[in-house]
């Protein structure tokens, strides 16, 4: 048998007018973890279409097991044992666990369906490869999104004979508590003997689970890192984006003005209480606490998505709380939130439209929107902000992460707003872009603006304010320039420990 289960060699993809892969090359050894990583567009989902069949490659070889396939198909592929979990769910939530494992794939005769062998085969997939336990009969709609993505890796094992299961992001719709009941489902299949590709843009997760770590960058293979370790850090972040992890962040600025938010006393009777801080115009404040602190409810309850029982908010001098992200953004506050594809855009509008809608009365006349004061609009916006493809008419859901968080940024630039609100500003998109997301925050400040971030990310934190506040348990127990911490120091502040 063969070292490696898969060999990628030379791999090249081309679309009109861009190569998309350049003779690549990805080796996976029999039981190992291989992280796959670069930022978006550097050919990671192309070289896994590829492998899955659904693009034919211009040059270039698969073997499986050292056998090399004339012709790349999925049936084939399947037959191989290549597995896929896609980043999409793809489950019916009506259906139970055990219908959303075998959807497809049923096991049956003429008389219909072998029910009991089906529940003895999943029942062994979850709890004998990956080590959990899951109620059958339980609807999709009732479990965790961590239980769901067990669910979508069951599915993927069912067919018998899995030797690679590739994993597409499968962390992303995740809250921080639940991954880990993902990568111990990974670690499992690696006990069993079955090798898995990983797709992530989370570095540190990738660094912690991988065995090596392949990186892409512009369709071509940037390096292998043979093993990963947290310390590699620094190194894949040069591989992914040819520069220095502390490149990412621009230069931090001590130039403030007025006070453009100050918050006095504001609780919500629940999740916090007696919250004050203010934010100057020119200045980024960073709002630091881990899963649950309260950080999430504070950011939704200054914008108006949740009622505050006691205090006051003021913005650019006038007092009063948002009742609605509505008022607030008369007021010239604005949120960019940390769900941009369910509460920031609208995925099957244009980009231009997108845009546009918090302020549609500036591209209407009579009531009636101009396409082309839309389009324009749109076409200036994409261009300040370095948005890609520059497209005002592309439909949203086909852009980036990075690029959509742009959007979504461009339609409160659009609006003047005077005081930006990020709840966790880069959650899902690629090194890369974090670096562009970062310089246009840094920019909004020196432009006058005020901002607040909340982040569960050190690094983040750290490299991007000035100023952090420390949320433990609802309440704000710390405070500090972000000059004077280091991240050890800001990891036990968040964690209720003093700093040393």
């Amino acid at each position: 048998m063969s070292s490696t289960v898969l060999e990628m060699s030379g791999i090249s993809k081309r679309f009109p007018g861009v190569l998309a892969l350049d003779s690549v090359n990805l080796s996976v050894a029999h039981g190992e973890i291989h992280g796959l990583v670069g930022e978006n567009g550097a050919g990671k989902s192309t070289i896994i279409k590829c492998l899955a069949g659904m693009y034919i490659p211009e040059e270039g070889t698969v073997s499986i097991d050292g056998d090399t396939l004339n012709a790349v198909s999925p049936a084939e592929v399947t037959d191989r044992g290549v597995r896929f979990v896609h980043q999409e769910l793809q489950l019916v939530p009506h259906f139970t666990v055990l219908e959303s494992i075998y959807m497809g794939q049923e096991l049956g005769t003429s008389l219909g369906l072998r029910r009991g062998d089906m529940k003895k085969r999943a029942q062994s997939i979850l709890r004998d490869t990956l080590g959990v336990t899951l109620p059958l009969n339980a609807l999709i709609r009732d479990i965790s999104p961590a239980e769901r993505k067990l669910v979508q890796i069951a599915r993927a094992l069912v067919l018998e004979g899995a030797k690679l299961v590739v994993f597409d992001e499968p962390t992303a719709p995740l809250a921080a508590g639940e991954v880990v009941k993902v990568l111990d489902a990974v670690r499992a299949l690696k006990k069993a003997g079955i090798a898995v590709v990983y797709v992530s843009h989370y570095l540190a997760e990738i660094l912690d689970l991988c065995d090596r770590v392949t990186v892409l960058r512009n369709g071509k293979n940037a390096g292998v890192i043979e093993e990963p370790r947290p310390e590699s850090m620094s190194e894949l972040v040069h591989l992914i984006v040819g520069r220095e992890l502390s490149d990412l962040f621009p230069p931090q600025s001590t130039k403030t003005g007025d006070t453009v938010l100050e918050v006095s006393q504001l609780g919500d009777g629940k999740k916090f209480d007696g919250i004050s801080f203010q934010v100057r115009e020119g200045e980024i404040v960073g709002l630091a606490g881990v899963l649950g602190a309260g950080c999430e409810e504070i950011v939704d309850t200054l914008i108006g998505l949740r009622v505050a029982k006691t205090g006051s908010i003021v913005v650019n001098g006038k007092k009063g709380r948002n009742k609605s992200p509505a008022r607030a953004l008369r007021r010239g506050m604005v949120l960019i939130p940390r769900d941009r594809r369910n509460d920031g855009l609208v995925l099957n509008l244009q980009v231009d439209e997108n845009i546009s809608l918090s302020t549609l009365s500036d591209v209407s006349r009579a009531g009636i929107v101009s396409r082309h004061k839309s389009i324009t609009r749109g076409k200036e916006m994409i261009s300040a902000l370095d948005i890609r493809p520059a497209d005002p008419v592309r439909k949203a859901r086909f852009l980036s992460g990075g690029n959509q968080q742009k959007v979504v940024l461009a339609r409160s630039l659009a609006a003047k707003a005077k005081m930006f609100i990020f709840d966790e500003p880069t959650v899902g998109v690629d090194v890369g872009a974090k670096g562009e997301i970062y310089r246009l925050v840094r920019d909004l400040a020196e432009q006058g603006a005020g901002v607040l971030v909340s982040s569960n990310e050190p690094a983040e934190l750290l490299g991007l304010c000035d100023r952090i506040l420390i949320v433990v348990r609802g309440e704000i127990v710390d405070e500090h320039p972000s000059a004077e911490l280091h991240r050890d120091q800001l990891v036990q502040l968040m964690t209720g420990g003093v700093a040393v």
